[in-house]
């Protein structure tokens, strides 16, 4: 079975030496495994170039039938040690950037001091990675917007505004509320968040076309795009706590409000370290910013 996690975690970081390193394996033992792995199935599975490690046509062919395999390996595992206890145990999760920043820390720190043995993989990503992740089996859980949820359940945690950002001397900063049409002439640069986007719900609703010029997958890109007088955004108030940019923040009119929410496949499936996890989410929720 071990050949099969081995594989994973290279395709997962594209490197063999830091997929050994991960596993605590050395490079010539990672090297055996996937050597055996392509003997038995008399295919080639993975390329080795100075730049890293790719599958090869055929092993990118069979590699979502090994990903299965090993995560319900995975999820075995994990029952075990539900059944055994929490001495030890794994919680995968999909974030997004401004939960990473200003949820997890804190949340993450007060976990570890309760359940020391339990080991994090966090995964970051979008609405739309993070449900298929949800639904493959690659993690427990994820922070989704439900509004963008589909085939997965979803307990909402908070609500949070989101505020337009503009450069810090732009005539529409010295507003106290920017009406979203006015954003209509600006160039605006969206954060991409997948096949849902709470500010283009908004505009879309308003019956206005904001001139989109950058799709970008980072919220300090944008930030600082904008300081640069590239354009403007809006993003979620969260994200813009504790920033050092030159840039002016205003709510809408109307409002354009996030909710983030846990999603996961069902509540049978998840590991018992994920549902204490998962309830200290809850048991917070009024505390997080």
């Amino acid at each position: 079975m071990n050949r099969y996690l081995a594989l994973q975690k290279i395709v997962e970081l594209g490197s063999f030496s830091k997929a050994a390193e991960a596993l605590g394996y050395t490079q010539s033992a990672m090297s055996q495994m996937i050597t055996s792995l392509e003997n038995e199935y008399s295919i080639k599975l993975v390329n080795r170039y100075r730049t890293g490690t790719k599958l090869t046509l055929e092993g990118a062919e069979l590699y979502p039938y090994i990903e299965t395999f090993a995560n319900q390996y995975r999820a075995i595992q994990e029952k075990v040690k539900d059944i055994k206890g929490l001495d030890t145990g794994i919680i995968r999760m999909g974030t997004i950037s401004s939960i990473s920043v200003h949820w997890l820390p804190d949340l993450l720190k007060e976990f570890q001091a309760q359940y020391p043995g339990v080991e994090f993989v966090i995964h970051q990503g979008d609405y739309t990675s993070i449900q298929e992740w949800i639904k493959n089996g690659t993690i427990d859980f994820g922070f989704v917007n439900p509004a963008a949820a589909n085939g997965i359940e979803t307990i909402a945690l908070k609500q949070g505004e989101m505020l337009a950002v503009l450069p810090e001397h732009h005539p529409l900063s010295k507003l106290d509320v920017v009406p979203l049409k006015e954003l209509e002439k600006e160039p605006f640069i969206l954060l991409e968040e997948g096949h849902y986007s709470e500010p283009l719900e908004e505009f879309h609703a308003a019956g206005i076309s904001p001139n989109i010029k950058y799709t970008l997958h980072d919220d300090y890109a944008i930030m600082t795009m904008v300081e640069a007088g590239l354009g403007v955004s809006i993003l979620a108030e969260l994200v813009l706590h504790r920033t050092n940019y030159r840039i002016a923040l205003r709510p809408t009119e109307p409002s354009v409000m996030r909710t983030i929410a846990i999603g996961y496949k069902n509540t049978a499936s998840l590991p018992m370290a994920s549902k204490r996890f998962i309830e200290l989410l809850k048991m917070r929720a009024d505390e997080l910013p």
